[in-house]
């Protein structure tokens, strides 16, 4: 429950000894003035108010708003901020609960229970400062573990998967225009094909945002609005630099977002974010047709030998994937498809052995030094596909040949390519078109093929079978050496 926002603003040490204190610094710790900016707002639990209490009802910025009607007035607050206060009428709806902070001009706030403010504050603040804009809510907030989706094939007995990789959103719009061009190029994609699933490979964020959580929103606003389920992995740059959110609080902000299905994965296991998902035949059948798993392939660290470089995929993730696994495939006859998502590429995209069909090598694999054999669990676990995403510009979908063996087995390996307007798109003097890769499951037939769509076009481009009758599927006639 709010409390009213205080005329006078108090110091940080009044801050401090208040009772469920909020403070945001609104100059996001950036400011090299003396200068400073802090949104201050004071919590009271429900059960400690009484009728006579005087509680906030609304909350704009901005001109003095209009009459209420009410009998009730507006009250000023530094920042532009206007506040009305009526006695605690005993509903909870009617009250301001919580009142938060987003950054920049294009700012969205996808929670459905949230109203974002369209005017920022009035805070004179540098120009290199993104804006602040008030986002409030009213009542309470949903569990989101009750509104969890189900993954389940449609009635024709299919499952359509959007990844979407390397948006390389920021915060705000001062110091480039590259997010509304990604926004719109994602919500493109996704108006044409209608996934199941949204799966998000990593790097979501580039590298230092000023503020993680008004740059993640940004990223998963496109598939909220459509009410698609997603899922999420991090990359390299999610939880890079001074002013980045902890990969630990980034997963707990996806995991209250409506129509997410993140999870940050054992505690006792390496990295954050391992999981796995499950997806259902059609009806209200509880028979599993596809399992995908997602993990944290790590970022980049620091060696005095090597200097620096990519982290691999952990021992301790490896037991857990094989584990995980061995639940899940029953016997050799029950040939379930199955994909594992993770951002960082293994060795093995690098392996002069590997076979191509469709897309292209546009640059070379940046992956870990060291080989922690995933890929060979993979094969143990007869995955169907892996997708990753970090190198940008390749596109490819390749198989290993396993050495003296003229046949080709799985799993593809397959890149997302890069999609982010905010994110390197070429070498030289080539352009590269952002794309997104999309997979369809096909229960019926125990396929799955996939296909990408690119910013200038409006077909399929490289669509690729991968798996018929539950095999690995290839014709030699449309493979190609790397």
């Amino acid at each position: 429950m709010m409390h009213p926002l205080e005329p006078s603003v108090p110091s940080i040490d009044q801050m401090v000894a208040v009772t469920n204190p909020v403070v945001t610094d609104l100059n996001l710790c950036i400011t090299a003035s003396q200068q400073s900016a802090w949104l201050y707002v004071k919590l009271r639990n429900e059960e400690d108010l009484t009728a006579e209490d005087l509680v906030v009802v609304d909350v704009r910025v901005g001109g003095l708003p209009p009459p209420t009607g009410l009998k009730l007035l507006w009250e000023s607050r530094p920042g532009g901020i206007w506040v009305l206060r009526s006695k605690f009428s005993n509903n909870i709806d009617e009250a301001v609960t919580e009142v938060d902070v987003l950054f920049g001009l294009d700012a969205v706030d996808p929670r459905p229970e949230w109203t974002l403010g369209q005017l920022p504050l009035q805070l004179n603040a540098q120009k290199y400062i993104p804006v602040a804009r008030l986002t409030v809510l009213h009542g309470r907030v949903k569990s989101r573990r009750e509104d969890r989706p189900i993954l389940r094939a449609d009635a024709d007995n299919k499952f359509k998967i959007t990844q979407i990789s390397d948006t390389h959103m920021v915060t705000g719009l001062e110091s480039r225009e590259a997010d509304p061009l990604t926004t719109a190029f994602v919500g493109q994609v996704l108006d044409v094909e209608k996934p199941h699933l949204v799966v998000y490979t990593g790097d979501q964020l580039h590298h230092d945002v000023l503020d993680s959580r008004s740059a993640l929103f940004k990223v998963v606003a496109p598939a909220i609005e459509r009410k698609i389920p997603f899922a999420a992995v991090f990359g390299n740059h999610d939880s890079e630099g001074e002013h980045a959110s902890s990969r630990a609080e980034q997963m707990s902000m996806y995991q209250n977002l409506p129509l997410s299905l993140c999870e940050p994965g054992p505690e006792e296991i390496d990295g954050i974010g391992n999981y796995h998902l499950q997806i259902l035949a059609p009806a209200s059948s509880q028979l599993s047709s596809a399992n995908l798993y997602f993990l944290d392939s790590h970022g980049q660290i620091s060696g005095k030998l090597f200097g620096s470089h990519y982290d691999h995929i952990k021992k301790s993730q490896i037991e857990w994937f094989l584990k995980e696994r061995s639940t899940h495939w029953q016997d050799r006859s029950n040939r379930d498809l199955s994909i594992t998502f993770f951002h960082i590429p293994l060795p093995e995209f690098q392996d002069p052995r590997l076979v191509i069909r469709g897309g292209c090598r546009r640059e070379p694999t940046e992956g870990p030094n060291r080989n922690s054999h995933f890929y060979d669990a993979l094969v143990e676990g007869h995955i169907s596909a892996v997708s990753c995403g970090h190198d940008h510009v390749n596109d490819f979908c390749p198989l290993l040949r396993p050495d003296g063996k003229a046949f080709l087995s799985g799993p593809w390996l397959c890149y997302g390519g890069g999609s982010g307007f905010g994110g390197y798109c070429s070498y030289g003097r080539e352009r590269f078109h952002r794309r997104i890769r999309s997979y369809e499951i096909d229960m019926n037939t125990n396929s799955l093929k996939t296909w990408l769509r690119v910013e200038y076009g409006s077909e399929r481009v490289d669509e690729t079978v991968l798996m018929e009758n539950g095999v690995t599927a290839y014709d030699p006639k449309h493979i190609t050496t790397l």
